[in-house]
């Protein structure tokens, strides 16, 4: 059976390297964001002095360079020096203090993890930071469940930079006295590209990703349209891939605007997620949250339990954080008065996913 025989040759792929249109690719130089990357490396100046570097507090809506950037301050500076650790964590991913110190202990290159306690491990790789320096870029922070291991690297690191990155402005109101006081973190917001800085990030993706010449000029510039729209550069980057495989299935030697509107008909009926398609007790919590809006977390559960909801609050906690990611809601740490630091419960209704759950 013939099921190759219509589709291109390997060797005639409009693929030159797709590694190119992912959104984590450290391009050789991030554009239109040279002015953030300077005030991040002035933080860390101080580190090659032998003195303590400055805190950052990042902030920006999703898909506007704020990861990429802070990579590629990394990358030239693990280029530059081997006296100052660089340590990136993912804190959607490691969001606990055991799973963030094993991240620690992976980038220090000591390999004695196995059954051993958080603390145990802490202090082994304190002690081999603190023989030189460390620059610490916690992502998506707010997703951190034990936040003490920031009040950890305060105290017990002794020459570091701490970068903190968020989507939300006012994550820094929710921390701890204890913490903020220590952190002193200077603030640093990444606002949205325009159109024309949206249009040649994705031209230098392209040119990195794809053979000369395969792309229609029109085809391009509905998805650069597409991707101002949605304020965020991923969703670019997720149609130039894809229209390209559509283009390849179709042994196409052009990407052409059939091409790419069927990729956004794709895009578009998988990034929507239907409010049907959740479990019954999360629609359930999804429709509290409806008529509670801008509630704090704890009022939200109250409500629920009264109105016949059966989980624990661990359970709730775990369905809300469900909700936040389908993007039906946000979940924005904040002060609480009098009653200490709370969860702010938002009503969104059901969005694009992002293009990292893809």
């Amino acid at each position: 059976m013939a099921f190759f025989k219509d589709m291109l040759r390997n060797e005639e792929s409009l693929f030159l390297d797709t590694v190119a249109l992912d959104y984590d690719y450290i391009p050789k130089l991030v554009p239109f964001r040279e002015q953030q990357q300077r005030i991040m490396a002035a933080c860390i100046k101080p580190l090659f002095q032998k003195r303590n570097g400055r805190n950052l507090f990042i902030y920006g809506q999703p898909g506007v360079g704020k990861t990429v950037a802070c990579k590629h301050v990394l990358k030239e500076l693990e280029d530059e020096t081997d006296e100052i650790i660089p340590i990136y964590i993912n804190c959607w991913q490691k969001n606990t203090s055991y799973k963030v110190v094993l991240e620690m202990c992976d980038a220090v290159g000591y390999k004695f993890t196995q059954n051993r306690k958080t603390d145990d491990l802490f202090k082994t790789v304190k002690e081999i930071l603190n023989k030189k320096a460390a620059v610490f870029v916690l992502d998506e922070i707010d997703k951190l469940e034990e936040i003490d291991i920031l009040y950890a690297f305060l105290e017990e690191i002794y020459n570091k930079s701490i970068f903190i990155i968020t989507n939300y402005k006012n994550w820094l109101l929710g921390l701890d006295e204890r913490i903020k006081s220590r952190l002193t973190a200077e603030v640093m917001e990444f606002k949205p590209y325009n159109a024309f800085e949206t249009k040649e990030i994705l031209k230098q993706r392209l040119k990195y990703a794809f053979r000369e010449g395969v792309w229609e000029i029109e085809a391009f510039d509905i998805i650069a349209k597409k991707a101002v729209d949605m304020g965020d550069i991923r969703s670019g980057l997720y149609l130039m891939k894809e229209s390209g495989n559509i283009a390849e299935e179709s042994s196409s030697r052009k990407i052409t605007t059939e091409h790419v509107k069927k990729a956004i008909a794709k895009f578009d009926e998988f990034s929507i997620k239907k409010k049907e398609d959740l479990e019954e007790d999360v629609q359930f919590i999804l429709e509290i949250i409806k008529s509670n809006s801008g509630k704090k977390i704890g009022d939200i559960f109250e409500k629920y339990r009264k109105e016949g909801g059966k989980a624990a609050y661990k359970t709730f906690q775990r369905k809300i954080e469900k909700l936040e990611q389908g993007k039906f809601i946000t979940a924005e740490k904040t002060k609480g008065g009098e009653e200490g630091n709370t969860t702010i419960i938002n009503y969104v209704g059901y969005k694009t996913k992002k293009l990292t759950e893809f």
